[in-house]
């Protein structure tokens, strides 16, 4: 039935790189990859992968996976509907619009709502499926509702409630549904204000995150400060934040365990950001893997608490 693919899904490629279509430039080669221009695309090359019985992953900004050394066995769906549009204060956007566009589009109308965002890497679809967030705001904040295909192939529309948001989580990441657009409702602020508190957010990214390596995002979601013991609480309790319950940043509990720059082949734990693992040159995704499964046994055995991994990884 794989055979049938090029007829049935026009345009689809044959053992295309995974590398360049991720922001971490890792993995090896999807066996079938097809570009998505708008929903109608995302909908059908869903819906053939399905016939012809082939696993299938759905890539849009490219952040926050590893793509396995070995590639993908099916078909990898890349997202590029990137179509959006504002009615007054409310925001419409196909999965493939990149974070970056919206924040500097909206900014130019004076609407406030998602300046936090600023310079945060990936898509529409990626942002709400992990419910994204930075500077103690988050998706879920504007979300009015996300239309999305279920394991059935239908296209349903869900409101925000029913999109069950939580820390980086949602409805979505947990069902394996495929987010296509979501609208979202703003406000009318000051155009200067949010234009500035956006760049502020920007600059501070470029200074304190290791932008200048391909890397994924934040390995790992930070630690709930209620999980730790009481003992532990009584340290760490100058360095919690909130965000958007009491947590224990992540970063800090990586360099306290001396993990700061440990490496292994071309894959690093950050120096600058030490909840990063950046690529240094031609690091391979098992080098990435076996530093993740190194932090995660020391501060386990260091805090007494598991890491939530938030990349993904793809094999």
């Amino acid at each position: 039935m794989n055979s049938d693919i090029h007829n049935l899904l026009p345009g689809v490629k044959t053992n295309v790189s995974l590398a360049p279509h991720t922001t971490f430039n890792i993995g090896g080669a999807a066996r079938y990859f097809f570009i998505a221009k708008n929903i109608k695309d995302i909908i059908e090359a869903v819906s053939v992968a399905r016939k012809c019985k082939m696993p299938f992953f759905v890539l849009a900004g490219g952040s926050n996976v590893l793509i396995s050394d070995k590639g993908f066995p099916g078909l990898v769906i890349k997202i590029q509907a990137t179509s959006y549009k504002l009615q007054a204060t409310r925001l419409y956007a196909e999965a493939g619009v990149s974070m970056e566009t919206l924040v500097r589009e909206i900014g130019k109308k004076g609407l406030a709502g998602l300046e936090w965002a600023g310079g945060l890497p990936g898509s529409v679809g990626g942002a709400v499926r992990g419910n994204a967030g930075a500077f103690g705001g988050e998706i879920k904040d504007s979300v009015i509702s996300v239309a999305a295909l279920d394991e059935k192939g239908n296209v349903k529309t869900l409101s925000k409630k029913q999109c069950m948001f939580s820390y980086r989580d949602s409805f979505f990441k947990k069902k394996n549904w495929i987010v296509l657009s979501a609208t979202f409702q703003l406000q009318k602020g000051n155009k200067k204000k949010i234009q500035r508190e956006a760049k502020e957010h920007i600059a501070y990214r470029k200074e304190k995150h290791p932008l200048e390596y391909p890397n994924a995002g934040s390995v790992f979601i930070n630690c709930d400060f209620r999980k730790f013991s009481k003992e532990l609480r009584e340290k760490l309790k100058d360095v919690v934040k909130t965000d958007p319950f009491p947590i224990v940043p992540t970063a800090y509990l990586i360099s306290e365990a001396g993990l700061k720059g440990l490496r292994i082949g071309m894959a690093q734990v950050s120096e600058k950001h030490p909840n990063y693992v950046v690529n240094l040159g031609a690091a391979r995704a098992k080098d990435v893997m076996r530093l993740i499964e190194k932090v995660k046994k020391e501060i386990k055995k260091k805090f007494s608490v598991a890491l939530e991994q938030e990349i993904e990884l793809v094999s």
